[in-house]
């Protein structure tokens, strides 16, 4: 599975628990109070979590965009000797 894939798949499964878990809290028996709260909770938790991954995605980009240009030199400095 290549890096692309993996991130993709992880942003479908967090999404897919965070649509479960309202899913799931809204049918719970509740007061519409509590089932309120359990989703403002529960979205915390979501938006959190999703932070968490868009950071490790977005560094998994760097270090690409990174090794990329390093190669990109290497095959210029290549070229030019």
């Amino acid at each position: 599975m290549n890096k692309d894939n993996a991130i993709g798949f992880g942003i479908g499964l967090v999404t897919g628990v965070a649509i479960g878990a309202v899913l799931a809290l809204l049918f719970a028996p509740k007061s519409g109070k509590e089932t309120r709260q359990a989703i403002k909770d529960k979205t915390g938790e979501v938006v959190d979590a999703l932070k968490g991954k868009t950071e490790g995605a977005i560094d998994l980009v760097k270090d690409a965009g990174s090794e990329a240009s390093r190669k990109g030199q290497a095959a210029l400095h290549a070229i030019k000797n």
